[in-house]
């Protein structure tokens, strides 16, 4: 079912339907990123301007230009996740109603997340991606740690991000995650979907698009299984 989910995200994201999302996405995708590089690119040069390894040490300021790069393409890394959460929450709805339209048009349409409350969502969760990341940051100097703790974090962090929005369309956000959690090997697979495709650059940019296409698929698919009952809510008053 998960390759044929994706199979089926790819061949949505270049489709006509979706094609002015696409272009909306990776500006917003690339704008973003522009900005923590600039960002980055000054706290480097500010750095280096206060630390004149040159006058007794010249071979050290080359030295520190290469590791000045080497840190800028480890914190756009770092980044890429959380930016495309960000995008993700920004462009669900119209995405996911035409994947929705689409490839299952005999199905109810889902109902669409308030945009604040959709990005409030997102942004929490980007919040909590950069955390992760940070510890897997850290852990990047540890020789067979580093690519595990980055990839099985994001994995872990895309499924969730990805599949509970997606779901959310059809039903309480809760239930979503307690939908994920039952399918937790499937979702976690199509999140590791996501964070391969994150590490190669200029396709990494379509993460955000793709995903919601893939998680609208394996959330059909899973919900054509055994249900998942929803937990018991609060008694309310009326």
């Amino acid at each position: 079912m998960l390759f044929k989910a994706a199979f089926a995200a790819i061949r949505q994201v270049f489709s006509a339907p979706l094609r002015a999302i696409l272009w909306k996405s990776l500006g917003l995708t690339v704008g973003l990123l522009v900005v923590v590089w600039a960002v980055l690119t000054r706290a480097i040069n500010w750095f280096l301007s206060q630390h004149h390894l040159s006058v007794d040490y010249p071979f050290l300021d080359t030295l520190a230009v290469f590791f000045a790069g080497a840190g800028l393409f480890v914190g756009l890394a770092y980044v890429m996740p959380a930016i495309s959460i960000l995008v993700a929450g920004f462009f669900l709805d119209d995405a996911a109603a035409i994947v929705e339209r689409t490839d299952f048009p005999n199905d109810p349409p889902g109902t669409a997340l308030p945009l604040g409350r959709a990005m409030l969502y997102a942004v929490r969760f980007a919040g909590l991606a950069l955390l992760v990341n940070l510890v897997a940051l850290i852990l990047f100097f540890v020789p067979g740690v580093n690519l595990v703790a980055f990839f099985g974090a994001n994995a872990y962090l895309l499924s969730r991000e990805y599949f509970e929005l997606a779901a959310g369309r059809f039903r309480p956000l809760d239930e979503a995650g307690a939908m994920r959690r039952h399918f937790g090997l499937t979702t976690l697979s199509a999140g590791a979907l996501l964070a391969g495709l994150m590490v190669v650059p200029v396709l990494n940019l379509l993460t955000p698009l793709f995903g919601i296409a893939l998680m609208v698929h394996v959330h059909k698919g899973l919900s054509r299984r055994t249900l998942v009952a929803p937990p018991e809510a609060p008694a309310r008053l009326r």
